[in-house]
């Protein structure tokens, strides 16, 4: 069973995500759990990293439907999120904060249903390749796609993203053995590399992205012999 969430104000427009949701899921023969918040405040104090897809308002008072996206962001980076507006304007903004796609209201099935497939079929992509990261702070969920390389430094892991950074308390070597089978490669005691980002390799040296980290001596050559496999199996798998 999927969990959706609904962030909106106005009962009304809520009781029909509602209704079209449970229509959508008896044309399926999916199941799925909504729970509805009235304000962003109240959505992300009980947010937990549970949701498939989530339907919010732009328009409600307090923190407005993008500024708890980008909240949201924070938390959780692998969620569908939908808007639901009665402003097109606000459309480019979304990609801030990376929406499968905006409803303007009132909101017909016909557009419900194409933007809720295309929602739960991003969820289930994202979802197979994502892994969760805790703290005193909460959990934050991430996607393996997004994360470049993960850094051990003063016993603080950095979760280098494309789009950001995360800083959380461990231990490199449970990292290692959580991501061992998305592919990531220990190049030295400090870091641990996605292949998918690797741009080259020179000597001791591993550009990642943008980034250039130094390969110890003794992890050199197994390093560079798990890159190789790493590439023989990516390209074997197209």
């Amino acid at each position: 069973m999927k969990q959706i969430a609904i962030v909106e104000d106005e009962t009304p427009a809520a009781q029909t995500l509602t209704e079209y949701i449970a229509r959508y899921a008896a044309e399926t023969g999916q199941e799925f759990e909504v729970t509805r918040s009235e304000s962003g405040e109240k959505f992300l104090r009980e947010y937990r990293p549970i949701y498939a897809v989530v339907f919010l308002d732009i328009q409600m008072p307090g923190r407005d439907g993008m500024e708890t996206a980008a909240a949201l962001r924070k938390l959780d980076r692998n969620v569908s999120l939908i808007f639901a507006t009665n402003l097109v304007q606000y459309a480019l903004k979304g990609y801030e904060v990376d929406a499968v796609g905006f409803l303007v209201k009132p909101v017909s099935y016909y557009d419900f249903s194409l933007k809720f497939k295309k929602a739960l079929d991003i969820y289930l992509m994202n979802e197979e390749r994502s892994f969760t990261v805790s703290s005193s702070g909460g959990i934050c969920r991430i996607s393996t796609d997004k994360l470049m390389y993960v850094e051990i430094l003063n016993h603080r892991l950095i979760y280098h993203l494309v789009d950001d950074v995360i800083e959380r308390t461990g231990v490199l070597s449970d990292v290692e053995q959580e991501l061992h089978d998305f592919g990531f490669l220990r190049c030295n005691k400090c870091y641990l590399v996605n292949p998918k980002f690797v741009v080259k390799v020179k000597g001791y040296t591993v550009q990642v992205g943008s980034t250039t980290l130094q390969i110890s001596r003794p992890r050199r050559a197994a390093f560079l012999a798990e890159l190789t496999n790493w590439y023989a199996g990516f390209q074997g798998g197209k």
